[in-house]
């Protein structure tokens, strides 16, 4: 299992993403957009009504970034934030419309891939039909 330099830099990048919009959701050290979709306010707010779904994902966005950074348990990281990755995109397509919305949540989903490329080995098996 050997990563190039290209998938190693993915996984780094995505793995800083991750572990930096986890922590801004304990410590809101980054600026709110000025408008946000109203639809996307009232999602946003029903999660957040909940208590326990944003401290859940933003625990779950800081470790696993945490574990793309330093390279442990890698591939399990990806795993799990497959699903998140999933959900930002179809959250800014279908809630705050627009081509500029998108810009981000396409470079997640493309830095995700790249860093899994570098462990398809170990993923191949999950694809393959069983008798």
């Amino acid at each position: 299992m050997k990563c190039n330099k290209v998938q190693m830099a993915a996984r780094l990048f995505l793995g800083l993403i991750f572990f930096v919009f986890g922590l801004n959701g304990f410590f809101q050290f980054l600026p709110m957009p000025a408008s946000i979709p109203e639809a996307a306010t009232q999602f946003s707010g029903a999660l957040f009504a909940t208590g326990y779904f944003f401290p859940v994902l933003k625990a779950t966005e800081v470790l696993c970034g945490a574990l793309l950074l330093s390279g442990f348990f890698a591939p399990v990281a990806l795993i799990i934030l497959a699903p998140i990755t999933i959900q930002i995109f179809l959250f800014h397509a279908f809630l705050t419309p627009g081509l500029q919305n998108l810009a981000m949540p396409l470079a997640i989903i493309i830095l995700h891939v790249i860093a899994a490329r570098g462990f398809w080995s170990l993923y191949a098996p999950l694809f393959q039909k069983r008798a």
